[in-house]
């Protein structure tokens, strides 16, 4: 009877720097394109002469969300908006580390959903920092926040944190029926907080759709580079010979 084993790799403090030199060059480059393209369209669209298509599409889709304001839609766009708050996403973040950790006994699944919300905020606000996008000029039902209307924070958070557990999920139970159900709702959250946010004046819809973008293309960088996937089996594959020799 022979015993396989995988390949045997670095452990311990080694396999951990090991693993920091693959990814971060990947991380770096990959974080410096996503800001790139997003600075470089929020630029573009701050330049573009009044009466172009996008910025009418803009107008048109938040005159029509202030005009459907009702008292109900008002407490629940709130609700969606604060799924992805600042206090919120860092809650919910620190939480599915610790269980994911709990549950796996592996670092990639944490790790993952970790540098999906550290790494898209901090896209976030060097994009902020470079184009200066004023808000809609429209009663807003939120206090305005000093950064910039383009993209939007909530709605990039949104998706690169319950799109990354989705995600996560999904790799590591291969797409159980239960873990698709929760994807899928998982991924109904971005989409809750993007109408939020045009609903309740904070951004216009192109703003909504660059932070979804910034979010997804962050979020497929650190799955692609990380790679996180199903817990190993721990349990040492026994197979016979022919022979009957052990």
């Amino acid at each position: 009877m022979t015993i396989t084993r995988e390949r045997s790799r670095p452990t311990g403090g080694a396999g951990t720097w090991h693993e920091v030199r693959r990814t971060a060059p990947w991380l770096l480059g990959g974080g410096v394109l996503v800001y790139l393209l997003l600075a470089g369209a929020g630029l573009a669209i701050t330049r573009l002469p009044e009466g172009t298509a996008v910025l009418r599409l803009d107008r048109r889709v938040t005159a029509w969300a202030v005009g459907e304001r009702t008292a109900a839609m008002d407490v629940w766009t709130h609700r969606f908006s604060m799924l992805s708050d600042t206090i919120t996403a860092w809650l919910v973040t620190a939480v599915c580390v610790v269980l994911l950790s709990l549950w796996l006994r592996r670092r990639r699944e944490p790790v993952t959903v970790l540098l999906a919300i550290c790494g898209e905020l901090f896209i976030f606000l060097l994009v902020t920092a470079t184009v200066h996008r004023q808000r809609p000029d429209v009663p807003r039902l939120d206090g305005a926040p000093p950064t910039s209307s383009f993209p939007s924070g909530h709605t990039g958070a949104a998706v690169a944190l319950y799109g990354g557990l989705a995600v996560v999920l999904l790799l590591v139970t291969r797409f159980r029926a239960w873990a698709v159900v929760a994807a899928v709702l998982l991924w109904v959250v971005p989409v809750l907080v993007a109408v939020a946010r045009v609903y309740r004046g904070m951004h216009f819809l192109s703003d909504v759709v660059a932070g979804a973008l910034a979010g997804g293309l962050w979020l497929a960088i650190v799955v692609r580079t990380v790679r996180p996937g199903r817990a190993p089996d721990r349990r040492r594959t026994l197979h016979r010979e022919p022979s009957g020799m052990v």
